[in-house]
């Protein structure tokens, strides 16, 4: 136990040393230059934006190694058999290794991508989400990307310390960032995409409220999600009003909608006028601050029960942010759960006590 103890504390020390020597300067000019190609690569390959730039910052001593500025190789790849490209000597595992090198950063960032993707020892991280960067971190080390036993500590402390996951929700369209924070490099974000918020009402109330500005891109009169047909109605609707209007047994609207009967919307929301399909068109949902599971439901055009059963949750039981719903398949596990069990899965502003 006291061994066991005394490695971890050693650990601990060791981690933070290596961080302790990046220069936070250095680390946020790094991030500023490069996290625009990260979020590019992201989008084209699926490698997360926040481990490539985790990797680069680590790899490159924020910019500045030997070997970056003598090669532009920021994720110290080494030659292999298969390189045919320009390469330099270098001090590493061992003395003058072959490591590729680059025209430009931007070569080095694309071939990091294509290393990942186009390798079977890498294939499964890609069916990690993309938001659990400590799993992908532990991914590689696995899958031997690096021999330092303390690598994926390295890559989380550093996604976590400089809030670099915020470039995995941009490019996953889940997040926007305004032209003052692009600026600055400072994030609004919270980091830690799988913790369960601790918020007031008031703090919930927010969160819904910025939900639901989101989703008023809808066009007006009728349109299809998921090839079903749905309109979005104002707050203050009547759904007798819409029931008659596309000639709906109203008792059918309501069961279309996974909802409880009521005279009108309380609030601007999507009513399908079909029945929703048992998968959804994308084939996973990242689960964002204020959403319900209803919430998710009516965006993806799923039904409610066949959420719920692919992902094993029960009524009352909500799934904490960051988590992925899987809409297509059954889902290996059940997501994390949220601490909170007051959602209601037909109404969210009616609380139901699960204890």
């Amino acid at each position: 136990m006291q061994k066991g103890r005394l490695f971890l504390f050693i650990l601990f020390l060791t981690v933070s040393k290596l961080l302790a020597a990046q220069d936070p300067d250095a680390v946020q000019e790094y991030v500023e230059t490069y996290k625009d190609l990260a979020i590019e690569e992201m989008v084209r390959t699926g490698v997360p934006a926040a481990i490539k730039l985790a990797q680069g910052i680590h790899e490159t001593e924020a910019g500045r190694s030997d070997l970056v500025l003598k090669s532009n190789n920021h994720f110290g790849i080494k030659c292999k058999n298969t390189w045919t490209g320009a390469s330099v000597r270098h001090d590493d595992d061992a003395r003058g290794e072959c490591f590729r090198k680059y025209d430009s950063p931007e070569d080095s960032y694309r071939d990091h991508s294509d290393f990942l993707k186009n390798s079977t020892r890498y294939s499964s991280l890609f069916s990690i989400d993309p938001t659990d960067y400590a799993s992908w971190a532990w991914g590689l080390k696995k899958a031997g990307y690096a021999t330092n036993p303390q690598y994926p500590q390295i890559l989380i402390k550093l996604i976590e310390q400089y809030n670099l996951n915020d470039y995995t929700l941009i490019a996953l369209g889940k997040l926007k960032e305004s032209p003052q924070d692009m600026a600055t490099g400072k994030s609004k974000a919270t980091p830690h995409v799988y913790s369960t918020p601790a918020g007031t009402d008031e703090d919930d109330d927010a969160a819904v409220s910025k939900l639901k500005a989101r989703v008023n891109d809808y066009p007006e009169g009728l349109f299809k999600i998921n090839d079903t047909k749905v309109i979005f109605a104002k707050k203050g609707t009547s759904f007798l009003n819409i029931a008659e209007q596309y000639n709906i047994p109203l008792s059918r609207l309501f069961e279309f909608n996974d909802m409880k009967e009521k005279d009108i919307a309380e609030e601007d929301q999507l009513v399908f006028l079909q029945r929703k399909r048992r998968t959804g068109n994308n084939e996973f949902h990242i689960v964002q601050q204020g959403e319900t599971l209803f919430d998710i439901a009516q965006s993806e055009a799923i039904r409610l029960e066949n959420l719920m059963g692919l992902n094993m949750l029960n009524e009352g039981q909500q799934p904490a942010i960051g988590e992925r719903l899987f809409l297509h398949s059954k889902a290996p596990s059940m997501p994390r759960l949220t601490l909170k069990t007051d959602y209601n899965l037909y109404d969210n502003r009616s609380a139901i006590n699960n204890q």
